[in-house]
């Protein structure tokens, strides 16, 4: 079931709206106040969102993980986080704490335990949970949900969620912005790769904390697919750890690390264990820029900018003329008020 907006009633002046009713990303029926001033977020994708949409002015509480999910180097978008109260997490809450901060509203992701959103449903608390993802509300509540078609059910849920959220946070032009942005330049890079047979598309391993990587049903190998790279994890389903026996066996030509763990190109690079691997020895292990989230669930600047940036390094004579600092200049002006900046390694 796609999330869908009803309003009852007629809408107020400003951004507020009158007698809000809402259907979340799980299939929940919500009634949202008609004026938004207050939020808790813990779900860091929809704390990401929420940046780029300049709603943090409205945000009182986040999710305690926000550093280890977004990155140590995310403060500098963000700098008010470091100041805002953490009443839980991504499965976990503390009611107390979280009714001290008087939320309208409070953003929980897809999977949080039934009993926590039962919780604060209880204490009186909205709770609108987001998936990015559109598959059906029994599907949709899992960590790692069945998807048929995966680039549908992940362009159309990210475009509804993020449409909710712009929704409720009172910012609708801005998001129809984000979502825009998303697909600015799909079309160039599937064309620049359309000759490339399936079998030649270079295999490529994404590499995670403690031998975790994304299999089918993910936004990463949807990523990866765009980007003409092979997901060697692909028979495997959602976010799961796999052996370093599997990683041998699979031999990836190209290791992809996320800009959030950049210890872990320190351990391939020094590991033996690692070294024999194709990727390792030719020196292809690649720690992603910032705005290439490779999550399991889509974000903005991982599809306007990810899908290209992997495809230039995957194929570089076929991108030679794509600048990427000047395509993260853009964006990063558009939705962060900032030039982009590579941290220093």
């Amino acid at each position: 079931m796609k999330a869908a907006l009803v309003i009852s009633g007629l809408l107020c002046s400003g951004s507020a709206w009158a007698d809000n009713v809402v259907t979340d990303q799980i299939g929940r029926t919500v009634h949202i106040p008609d004026t938004i001033n207050r939020v808790v977020i813990l779900q860091h994708q929809t704390l990401n969102i929420a940046v780029q949409l300049g709603e943090m002015n409205k945000v009182v509480g986040v999710l305690e993980s926000w550093k280890k999910q977004l990155g140590a180097n995310y403060v500098r978008l963000a700098p008010t986080l470091p100041k805002l109260p953490t009443p839980g997490d991504l499965t976990k809450v503390n009611i107390e704490d979280l009714l001290s901060l008087k939320p309208d509203v409070v953003f929980v992701t897809n999977y949080a335990p039934a009993d926590m959103v039962k919780q604060i449903e209880n204490a009186g608390l909205p709770v609108v949970a987001i998936s990015l993802l559109d598959v059906p509300p029994e599907e949709a509540v899992k960590l790692n949900p069945s998807v048929k078609d995966e680039p549908a059910a992940i362009d159309s849920g990210f475009a509804t969620g993020v449409r909710l959220i712009a929704n409720i946070l009172g910012d609708r032009e801005r998001g129809e912005a984000l979502i825009a942005a998303t697909t600015k330049s799909r079309k160039q890079v599937a064309d620049r790769l359309a000759d490339i047979p399936p079998d030649q598309r270079i295999p490529v391993y994404m590499a995670n904390p403690d031998l975790h990587t994304y299999g089918h049903g993910k936004y990463t190998g949807l990523m990866m697919q765009r980007a003409g790279a092979s997901n060697v994890a692909d028979s495997l389903a959602g976010f799961t750890q796999v052996t370093m026996e599997d990683v041998l066996k699979w031999n990836p030509a190209v290791i992809f690390v996320q800009e959030r763990y950049p210890d872990l190109i320190k351990e391939i690079d020094s590991s033996p264990a690692w070294s024999t691997i194709d990727a390792v020895k030719t020196k292809k292990v690649y720690l992603m820029p910032e705005y290439a989230k490779a999550w399991g669930y889509p974000m903005p600047e991982a599809m306007a900018l990810g899908e290209l940036w992997m495809a230039k390094v995957l194929y570089p004579s076929r991108f030679a003329d794509i600048d990427m600092q000047t395509e993260a200049n853009a964006y990063y002006r558009q939705f962060y008020g900032v030039d982009y900046v590579a941290p220093a390694q």
